[in-house]
Protein backbone atom coordinates (compact mmCIF):
# COMPACT_ATOMS: atom_id res chain seq x y z
CA UNK A 1 0.00 0.00 0.00
CA UNK A 2 1.89 3.18 -1.08
CA UNK A 3 0.94 6.04 1.54
CA UNK A 4 2.15 9.87 1.36
CA UNK A 5 2.36 12.22 4.82
CA UNK A 6 -0.26 15.09 5.02
CA UNK A 7 -1.25 17.41 8.04
CA UNK A 8 -4.05 16.07 10.24
CA UNK A 9 -4.81 19.84 10.45
CA UNK A 10 -6.13 19.43 7.32
CA UNK A 11 -7.65 15.58 7.11
CA UNK A 12 -11.47 16.24 6.06
CA UNK A 13 -14.77 14.24 6.53
CA UNK A 14 -15.01 12.25 3.57
CA UNK A 15 -11.29 11.48 3.15
CA UNK A 16 -9.16 8.65 3.49
CA UNK A 17 -5.93 7.90 6.61
CA UNK A 18 -4.09 4.96 7.73
CA UNK A 19 -4.50 4.58 11.72
CA UNK A 20 -3.01 1.35 12.86
CA UNK A 21 -1.90 0.10 9.79
CA UNK A 22 -5.39 -0.12 8.50
CA UNK A 23 -6.59 2.38 5.93
CA UNK A 24 -9.59 4.03 7.23
CA UNK A 25 -12.23 6.61 5.59
CA UNK A 26 -12.86 9.45 8.08
CA UNK A 27 -16.44 10.07 9.39
CA UNK A 28 -15.86 12.81 12.39
CA UNK A 29 -13.18 15.76 12.45
CA UNK A 30 -12.81 17.22 15.97
CA UNK A 31 -10.45 20.40 16.75
CA UNK A 32 -9.59 21.80 19.74
CA UNK A 33 -8.46 25.18 20.45
CA UNK A 34 -4.87 25.74 22.31
CA UNK A 35 -4.82 25.84 25.67
CA UNK A 36 -2.30 28.28 27.47
CA UNK A 37 0.80 25.84 27.33
CA UNK A 38 -0.30 23.63 24.48
CA UNK A 39 -1.03 23.20 20.80
CA UNK A 40 -4.23 22.75 19.28
CA UNK A 41 -5.65 18.81 19.14
CA UNK A 42 -7.35 17.09 16.78
CA UNK A 43 -9.95 14.19 17.28
CA UNK A 44 -10.32 12.22 14.26
CA UNK A 45 -13.00 9.52 14.39
CA UNK A 46 -12.58 6.59 10.85
CA UNK A 47 -13.96 3.58 9.89
CA UNK A 48 -11.61 0.91 8.72
CA UNK A 49 -12.12 0.45 4.84
CA UNK A 50 -11.97 -3.62 4.81
CA UNK A 51 -12.89 -4.33 8.34
CA UNK A 52 -15.66 -1.65 9.68
CA UNK A 53 -14.14 -1.11 12.45
CA UNK A 54 -14.03 2.69 14.46
CA UNK A 55 -10.72 3.62 15.35
CA UNK A 56 -9.94 7.34 16.88
CA UNK A 57 -6.79 9.33 16.62
CA UNK A 58 -5.71 11.88 18.72
CA UNK A 59 -2.75 14.16 17.46
CA UNK A 60 -1.61 17.91 17.44
CA UNK A 61 -3.31 19.98 14.69
CA UNK A 62 0.49 20.15 12.94
CA UNK A 63 1.24 16.24 13.06
CA UNK A 64 1.87 14.73 10.05
CA UNK A 65 -0.35 11.46 9.39
CA UNK A 66 -0.54 8.71 6.61
CA UNK A 67 -2.85 8.86 3.66
CA UNK A 68 -3.26 6.06 1.37
CA UNK A 69 -3.19 6.72 -2.09
CA UNK A 70 -6.78 5.54 -3.18
CA UNK A 71 -7.71 5.27 -7.09
CA UNK A 72 -11.24 4.68 -7.73
CA UNK A 73 -12.16 3.71 -11.06
CA UNK A 74 -15.40 1.92 -12.47
CA UNK A 75 -15.46 -1.80 -12.79
CA UNK A 76 -17.65 -5.04 -13.46
CA UNK A 77 -17.83 -8.05 -10.86
CA UNK A 78 -17.36 -11.33 -13.04
CA UNK A 79 -17.04 -13.58 -10.24
CA UNK A 80 -17.10 -13.82 -6.43
CA UNK A 81 -16.26 -16.74 -4.96
CA UNK A 82 -15.71 -17.57 -0.79
CA UNK A 83 -12.35 -15.79 -0.63
CA UNK A 84 -11.87 -14.63 -3.99
CA UNK A 85 -13.62 -12.18 -6.36
CA UNK A 86 -12.80 -11.05 -10.29
CA UNK A 87 -13.28 -7.93 -11.46
CA UNK A 88 -12.68 -6.51 -14.88
CA UNK A 89 -12.05 -2.37 -15.34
Amino acid sequence: MSVRPVAAGSVKEGSYIVIDDEPCRVVEVAKSKPGKHGAAKIRIVAIGIFDDVKRSLVSPVNARVEAPMVSKRKGQVIFVGDDVAQLMD
